[in-house]
């Protein structure tokens, strides 16, 4: 079993229930929210910590982050100098300075890093994995994701009390990697340039007048990847709750449904190019490649579990997972660079290709 240390006992405890399944057992806890720490720490029956010091002596294999937003980089450094794997909860740094750090860090020690991000493993998007790798549709020349999660103002001031709660600071291009992380998984494209644009908050949103947020609503990045091609993502307080991806390949089309069931998987081909075999619509509901029946038990629609799972996987092989260190930061690079543009009202960013830069 590869003995597992979580920080953050609220979203954390996802991260537990498909720990044993994929062979992590869960040895310790570490939060200041001490009330919920005593508790949880007792339901799972492990050790407890409210200094993260004194959490990284204890013996276990890796960490588990899900920290605040804003502070994953220095715990997942202070992990990695501790000689503990480390999987991320997004983002992976909020700074350029930090990517370059937490790249160096991961190259200096060789210790496995993941970016926890869930949503490339919805049943959808990983059948659209499949059949882009495939060929079905071709090579992609343009892509949409969409993360879209409005609240009730009721529930965004109990989740993000207070002008200071990192939640109403967040820069509006920040909380990107939900719409963008499923399209480089299906197409193995990697961001080389921003341009975006932030969309403010409206004085006729009665929502948003009860907030202490002081962030836009939301924003619109477009992201030219490696391959050439353009990727559009928005999100986050849109109006329209809901999650989206399309991608129109050199011969083809696939996007999850917007309407009725949105776990539907719609591939299109134009008439005059279709192949052998092949229909010019099909519309179905795609499951898991594989332990469906527990999948289908997690959060987040199932990349719950297949975070832990891909997490094990390369601890046991020594293989860095397909969301390494570079994938995580280029994603957070986007939101950086990103915000950048925005102040620029859409000017050109680039994407640095850290991987090539660190050294």
């Amino acid at each position: 079993m590869i003995r597992v240390g979580v920080i953050g006992v609220g979203r954390g405890r996802a991260f537990v229930g498909s720990a044993k399944t994929v062979g992590m057992e869960l040895v310790a806890l570490c939060d200041t929210w001490e009330e919920k720490l005593e508790a949880v720490g007792k339901q799972f029956n492990v050790s407890t910590y409210t200094d993260y010091d004194k959490f990284l002596e204890h013996d276990m294999d890796a960490v588990i982050l899900a920290n605040y937003f804003h502070q994953h980089a220095p715990f997942a450094i202070k992990a990695l100098e501790a000689g503990k794997h480390v999987m991320s909860e997004t983002t992976a740094v909020i700074t350029m300075a930090e990517a370059a750090a937490l790249v160096n860090k991961v190259e200096k020690t060789g210790k496995i890093y993941m970016l926890a991000e869930n949503y490339p493993y919805f049943k959808y998007n990983q059948e659209m994995r499949r059949l882009y790798q495939a060929g079905e549709i071709g090579e992609m020349v343009y892509g949409e994701g969409e993360y879209l999660h409005p609240d009730a103002v009721e529930t965004r001031n109990k989740r993000s009390a207070g002008f200071n709660h990192w939640r109403n600071n967040l820069p509006v291009t920040y909380y990107n990697t939900h719409a963008l992380a499923p399209i480089m998984h299906i197409t193995d494209t990697m961001p080389v340039m921003v341009n975006a644009l932030s969309i403010p908050n409206s004085p006729k949103d009665e929502q948003t007048a009860l907030l202490p947020n002081k962030a836009d609503t939301s924003s619109v990045i477009l992201t030219r990847m490696n391959n050439d091609s353009v990727v559009r993502t928005i999100g986050y307080n849109l109006r329209g709750h809901g999650n989206w991806y399309r991608v129109h390949g050199t011969r083809g089309l696939m996007e999850n449904l917007r309407t009725l069931d949105t776990q539907m998987l719609r591939v299109k081909h134009e008439v005059f190019e279709l192949r052998e075999g092949e229909v010019e619509e099909k519309i179905y509901k795609p499951d898991f490649p594989f332990m469906a029946n527990v999948a289908n038990t997690t959060g987040h629609g199932g990349g719950d579990f297949f975070t832990d799972y891909y997490f094990a996987e390369a601890i046991r092989t020594g293989v860095q997972p397909y969301f390494d260190v570079y994938k995580a930061v280029a994603m957070s690079a986007v939101a950086i660079q990103g915000f950048k543009s925005a102040h620029e009202n859409g000017a050109p960013f680039e994407i640095p290709d850290f991987k090539n830069s660190m050294s």
